[in-house]
Formats: structure tokens, C-alpha cells, sequence
């Protein structure tokens, strides 16, 4: 088994910049998951919205001004 500098040293330190491009990077996957499956959500819905039969008007359904 060879020696390697990694068995004796400690890694590197990653500096806050590094830390704050994984933070950012992590944060935008989730948000974008969170938005397709929205959109995903919202379509499925105006599907079911659209795939039902028309209300007919009622009279007495009229909102106040």
C-alpha cells in the first residue's frame, strides 16, 4: 500500500466562497423540483376544471359590489 499525503494531511479547507457555490446550487435544485412539480400539480387540476360539465348560472348567485 503506497503512502499518500492524504493518510498524513488534513484535506484542505474549503473556503466560504466554495460553501456558498454548493449552498446556492443546492437551493436552486430544489427549487426548481418544487416549481415543476407545481406546474405539474396546476395542470392536472385545469384538466379536471375543464373536464367537468359547465355550472349553469343561478340567479340568486350574483356577487355584491
Amino acid at each position: 500500500m503506497a503512502a499518500t499525503k492524504d493518510q498524513f494531511f488534513k484535506p484542505a479547507k474549503s473556503t466560504g466562497h466554495d460553501k456558498a457555490a454548493h449552498t446556492h446550487s443546492v437551493v436552486q435544485s430544489i427549487v426548481a423540483a418544487e416549481a415543476a412539480a407545481r406546474e405539474k400539480k396546476t395542470e392536472r387540476l385545469r384538466a379536471l376544471r375543464l373536464a367537468q360539465p359547465p355550472k349553469p348560472n343561478q340567479p340568486g348567485s350574483k356577487k355584491r359590489v
